[in-house]
């Protein structure tokens, strides 16, 4: 059967998937007006579209599509099905996990990261964004406190970022068993150790190195939800005593629960005693270090042998970039260089050119450290750092506003942007409050106004709302409780 193929004005572009010069400057018009749609109604973008899983599934339930479409008409239907519908990360009404709401630099950085598609694995496949990377891996030490020697490399968030630190950690600290190549077949037991609010990214690691979860030690937390250094101390004296080998301790530079931050410099301390290795959980609070009224409670996160932080946090990134630090490129190179001809680069000319593929895990990577350099160039971190001051400062107003209502109570003191609260009404019964808390989440899922979720604090549900958005005001924070207090009063 004899296949035809469609001819396009231009001859040239028979053979391509590239649209003509003319279609393509209407496509990218027509997207750029969908962007400024999406800016222009920030203000009133709800929280969530409570729709049915069933009808979402159906808006794109079709064949594998054969024949193309309209370019033009496809971004029509991608307007009414995907970015109207979408969840409010932009706008001011997202208080839900940590959802940051991304800036418009980093936006366009990423078009045109795309548009050139470079692989930011080996020096000559990108040199430009090779050095970028480096270079973010540097002013991140700097923004952090770390050490200027350190290095680093940009992976897909936080949970990636600590399962890098603590493959790195594994494969230094058992160099001399060369778990590289043997493997941890015939090793006894060693065993991590991190408080009970530490992010479930550590469980997985520990889980997906070999280690196991049965070796990962959840320690108790004090009164405000940092680990319990006595207890910890004497977790690691009984292992040591029933032969297990202590090796790595995970600490707090912000809980994504309350925003705890554990005593770094104890950790680093116990640590050192014990000649363990210290891997620093940053990706939710870490950058906020870099604000000077916060640094004394960061003491000692220059002390960890590696780092795990999160730019689409802190740095209001569009998803997905977080960044692993370890003291330097050398421990990189060690756990992940793999010899192969393919990428041999013996024949190249000599040089102080460093190659990511040898650094890290991936061959193919996206060059994320560009929206980040951009986002500093077009910003500057002095400003970056007011958006995050100015969250802090949001996050006490609304710690406020509970305190001072009658029918909310405060139940979480943090530094940082996260305030745990519970609707409590006026004279319920402590049965219906517990009630009244977990029927919350859905019926404001269903509202759609506001999101906020939910989390336990010593047993006791909460409603935990989180502050990351440079576009939030206190006028948003006042319509948050404006909102629960409406619904609430359907449930009680």
């Amino acid at each position: 059967m004899n296949k035809t193929i469609d001819k396009t004005p231009d001859d040239t572009l028979v053979n391509t998937l590239d649209y003509s010069a003319q279609e393509l400057q209407s496509i990218l018009q027509k997207t750029t007006d969908l962007v400024i749609d999406q800016y222009a109604r920030l203000a009133e973008q709800k929280g969530f579209h409570a729709f049915e899983q069933k009808e979402v599934a159906s808006w794109f339930d079709e064949p594998l599509p054969l024949a193309g479409s309209d370019a033009l008409d496809l971004l029509q239907v991608v307007k009414e099905r995907v970015l109207d519908t979408a969840t409010g990360n932009l706008g001011p009404n997202m208080y839900a996990y940590v959802m940051a709401g991304g800036n418009q630099i980093s936006t366009i950085a990423d078009f045109l990261a795309s548009t050139i598609n470079q692989n930011a694995t080996k020096w000559h496949l990108g040199h430009a964004m090779t050095e970028i990377e480096k270079r973010v891996v540097a002013w991140t030490s700097d923004m952090v406190g770390y050490t200027p020697e350190a290095g680093g490399v940009m992976v897909s968030g936080g949970s990636a970022a600590t399962l890098t630190g603590l493959t790195v950690a594994r494969n230094i600290f058992f160099r001399k068993y060369n778990v590289n190549k043997n493997g941890l077949f015939g090793m006894k037991p060693f065993t991590v150790y991190c408080s009970k609010e530490t992010h479930s990214s550590t469980d997985k690691s520990v889980s997906l190195l070999g280690i196991g979860t049965n070796n990962l030690r959840k320690i108790a937390t004090d009164s405000e939800f940092k680990i319990d250094l006595a207890a910890l101390e004497q977790q690691i004296n009984a292992d040591i005593a029933a032969g297990f080998t202590p090796f790595c301790i995970v600490g707090n530079a912000g809980t994504v629960n309350t925003g705890a931050i554990d005593d770094l410099t104890a950790l680093s301390r116990i640590a050192k005693q014990h000649s363990m290795w210290l891997h620093v959980d940053g990706a939710y609070g870490g950058l906020v270090s870099s604000l000077p009224e916060l640094k004394d409670k960061y003491a000692g996160m220059e002390l960890a042998d590696s780092v795990a932080l999160d730019f689409h946090k802190w740095l209001y990134q569009p998803f997905e970039i977080g960044c692993t630090l370890v003291r330097n490129w050398d421990v990189l190179r060690e756990s992940y260089f793999k010899q192969a001809d393919y990428l041999d680069t013996s024949l190249e000319a000599k040089s102080d050119r460093l190659e990511f593929n040898e650094h890290y895990f991936q061959l193919s990577r996206n060059a994320k450290a560009f929206k980040v350099w951009m986002s500093l160039k077009a910003y500057g971190f002095a400003k970056i750092q007011a958006m995050m001051q100015k969250d802090l400062d949001l996050t006490r107003y609304l710690e406020k506003q509970v305190k001072a209502a009658s029918d909310f109570e405060l139940k979480s003191k943090s530094d940082l942007a996260i305030a745990c609260f519970r609707y409590v009404g006026q004279d319920l019964s402590t049965e219906k409050i517990i009630d009244v808390n977990q029927r919350l989440i859905p019926a404001l899922e269903a509202d759609g106004r506001v999101f906020i979720t939910g989390t336990r604090l010593n047993g006791e549900f909460v409603l935990r709302a989180c502050i990351i958005n440079h576009r939030k005001t206190e006028a948003s924070i006042d319509y948050l409780l404006e909102v629960i207090r409406d619904v609430a009063s359907t449930l009680v």
